[in-house]
C-alpha cells in the first residue's frame, strides 16, 4: 500500500496485513499516548497527528518499508546523533522490516515533538 483511500485510521489499519498491522497499531498507540493535544487525522492517505491544524507526525505502510514521518526540523536536529545511523530521508525514517521499527526511538521523538510547537519543514 502506498496511499490509502481510508477515511479513518481504523480503516487504514484494516487494510494492512500481518506483522505490519501489528507494528502500525503499536505506532498509533504510541502517538495517541505521547501526543496529548494532537488530533488524529488521515492526510495524504496515511495516519497523521496535527496540532493546531498542522501535521507534525505521520506514519505509513509503503511498498518496501514502514515510514515514520517526523516533520519538525528542530526535533530532527536535536536527535541528529541518534538518527545518523538510521535509514532516513528528509523527515522520514524508513524501517525495511516491521521487526526493526525502533519503538523506543519513536517514543522519544514523539515526546520531544509534544513538548512544544515548532517549525514544520
Amino acid at each position: 500500500m502506498v496511499q490509502s483511500n481510508a477515511t479513518d485510521v481504523d480503516a487504514y489499519l484494516a487494510e494492512v496485513s500481518g506483522d505490519r498491522r501489528v507494528v502500525l497499531t503499536r505506532l498509533r498507540e504510541l502517538c495517541r499516548a505521547e501526543l496529548a493535544g494532537f488530533t488524529e487525522v488521515m492526510a495524504y492517505g496515511m495516519p497523521a497527528y496535527e496540532r493546531d491544524g498542522v501535521a507534525e507526525i505521520a506514519f505509513a505502510s509503503q511498498k518496501q518499508y514502514i515510514s515514520f514521518y517526523l516533520m519538525r526540523g528542530d526535533v530532527q536536529d536535536a536527535f541528529a546523533e541518534r538518527l545518523a545511523g538510521q535509514d532516513m530521508g528528509k523527515g522520514c525514517l524508513r524501517f525495511r522490516k516491521p521487526e526493526r521499527v525502533d519503538l523506543d526511538l519513536v517514543r522519544e521523538l514523539l515526546r520531544a515533538t509534544a513538548t512544544a510547537p515548532g517549525q514544520v519543514c
